[in-house]
């Protein structure tokens, strides 16, 4: 089989990140990287020496049999329906857009051209959350009650983007994953400390149909970096700490209503230690199996794991929080996923 010729339009932090993994991949040729800056293209010319470097986004799509877009959030909606309009299948980094108005249309856009649109929640293809999904659905964890993360950090601080649209399309887009349905309504307060109308820290509460909530805690001012999600179950409860170097996963099997007797939470746990169990999950790149997963899905092998109406969910939601911020925490209902 050919390699499938892909485009990276940003070569920032993040966009070099695509980059590297996708020259590492064999079903990949890199034919192009694209941006604005000129120390960046220095950058990637000296690095990658046969590949054409440009600050025109054009050029680069004209190059290329899929795209991956890894900008500024501000400039994803052009980029996507530039790639769109060129008929290429595009990876975008998140968020898919900064408003429902323009997630809608993209989404459309992609529908009509019948082009493959994936957005880049990572987390979705993180093997511990993968796991957690498996054990969610299998019914392991008993009835659902409810989804708390954290997600804070020292920096770094956006100059245009708030906390809530920087850090909250991971968080919103696991959840919703997980509990496969979208919120009736979401609240939300913060605050901005450094930046005047840009919030730093933020506190999201989202409820969903059938009883389950999720709660998300968002800052760029704590002292420590934290990346944690905890489930709680009627019959177990699961911590994700993407911190750990390799305990990621924790299964704490004695849930709120368990019987005296129950020490286990599913047959396949590798190892346990009173009531907490670790079970094994793989090392696995997320960014490599997220690329692997585009490849797949630009060539027709695979439908998107988190595709346009995915993107456009997450985009509602957030679009629903900065509401609620603007309204002093009050609640914004959401109906069939879309803000009311």
């Amino acid at each position: 089989m050919t390699s499938l010729k892909v485009a990276v339009i940003g070569a920032g932090s993040w966009g070099r990140n695509h980059v590297r993994t996708l020259a590492a991949l064999p079903e990949v040729e890199l034919v192009a990287v694209c941006d604005l800056r000129d120390d960046r293209r220095e950058a990637i010319r000296r690095q990658y020496p046969g590949v054409t470097v440009t600050g025109r986004s054009a050029d680069a799509l004209g190059l290329a049999d899929a795209v991956v877009v890894a900008t500024p959030s501000g400039s994803h909606a052009h980029l996507v329906q530039e790639a769109l309009d060129h008929r290429l299948p595009v990876l975008v980094e998140k968020p898919f857009a900064l408003s429902v108005r323009d997630a809608e249309a993209l989404a459309e856009l992609a529908d009509r051209q019948q082009v493959p649109v994936v957005v880049g929640h990572l987390l979705l293809f993180h093997p511990a959350i993968e796991r957690l999904k498996a054990m969610m659905d299998g019914g392991d964890l008993g009835d659902v009650y409810y989804l708390s993360s954290r997600r804070i950090n020292r920096g770094p601080i956006q100059p245009d983007e708030s906390v809530l649209w920087s850090f909250g399309p991971h968080d919103v887009s696991v959840a919703l994953y997980l509990l496969n349905q979208v919120p009736t309504r979401v609240m939300a307060q913060g605050r901005s400390f450094r930046q005047p109308g840009i919030e730093d820290v933020v506190f999201m509460v989202m409820d969903f149909a059938w009883g389950p909530m999720a709660q998300v805690q968002m800052s760029w001012l704590d002292p420590h970096k934290e990346r944690r999600l905890t489930v709680v179950g009627s019959r177990c409860r699961v911590v994700f700490d993407d911190m750990e170097a390799r305990e990621k996963l924790k299964i704490f099997a004695k849930g709120v209503d368990s019987p005296a007797e129950y020490t286990s939470c599913g047959a396949s746990l590798a190892m346990q230690d009173g009531d907490t169990a670790i079970p094994p999950v793989p090392s696995v790149e997320p960014l490599g199996a997220e690329l692997r997963h585009f490849v797949a899905v630009a060539r027709g092998q695979e439908r998107p794991r988190s595709g346009a109406e995915d993107g456009v969910r997450v985009v509602r939601v957030l679009d629903a929080a900065s509401r609620s911020l603007a309204g002093g925490g009050s609640a914004v209902a959401c109906v069939s996923g879309q803000a009311a």
